[in-house]
């Protein structure tokens, strides 16, 4: 199968990221309701919008300000911002999905009379910072249908949204840990009815996910105080930016 991430469009999703993507906006039904929050530059909301069923309503909330812009481009950012705008604009059109997509310009914390409907795929990347990580999980996750679908980006890699991520869901009693690929964690509104074993083993695949996480941290800790520099010095690879 081709890639799914149409090519020119700037953003943080892999290939196979994009997969779990196309596959739950496929599975949204007819007339159902996809929310993201988080567009940068149309990437993710392309994915969605190419592949959600004809009648599915697709809302972007966005409101490309210039905070949480990216790996460590958390404030300060508004020119870019706005060609960030300009640029999601642009691929939506070129990509002929732009009469599908509703763009909120709004941060997700004022955007809720935006959407009126249960929401049957949520998909999170929004502020990396724990309190509106933990405030999108918390206040839009209540807003998914039984049966839902959850995406969540950076998760057991961002520490603001895996702390949000271990205060909301891996003791909640909602959402069932589908799993992830790399940093998108995909969860299902099953979990209810579980019972305790249940419940138990979906905290414990999620705190088993730690383990990669304090690798990605020690990652970026390389990254951000120059050991990129040093590992060229010596021939050695490089890591990304894990996402």
């Amino acid at each position: 199968m081709s890639d799914l991430r149409p090519p020119g469009v700037e953003g943080w999703l892999t290939e196979g990221q994009a997969r779990v993507l196309a596959e739950a906006a496929a599975a949204c039904p007819p007339e159902g309701e996809i929310v993201e929050i988080g567009s940068f530059r149309g990437l993710s909301t392309i994915v969605l919008a190419t592949h959600a069923p004809e009648g599915a309503a697709i809302v972007a909330i966005d409101p490309h300000a210039g905070n949480d812009r990216g790996p460590r481009e958390i404030d300060g950012y508004r020119a870019e911002a706005a060609a960030d705008r300009l640029a999601f604009e642009r691929n939506l059109v070129a990509a002929g999905v732009r009469h599908r997509v509703r763009h909120v310009r709004s941060n997700s914390a004022d955007a809720h009379e935006a959407v009126h409907a249960e929401i049957d795929v949520l998909y999170i990347d929004g502020a990396h910072r724990y309190r509106p990580a933990r405030a999108d999980l918390r206040d839009w996750g209540r807003r998914v249908a039984t049966g839902g679908t959850l995406l969540v980006h950076d998760a057991f890699s961002s520490v603001g949204v895996t702390a949000a991520i271990g205060r909301q869901l891996v003791f909640g009693r909602r959402f069932r840990y589908v799993g992830r690929t790399r940093s998108l964690a995909e969860y299902r509104a099953d979990l209810a009815g579980a019972g305790v074993g249940g419940h138990v083993r979906n905290s414990l695949v999620q705190l088993a996910q730690l383990g990669w996480f304090t690798r990605n941290v020690g990652i970026k800790v390389l990254l951000t105080f120059g050991g990129d520099k040093v590992l060229r010095r010596f021939g050695q690879r490089v890591p990304e930016w894990p996402y």
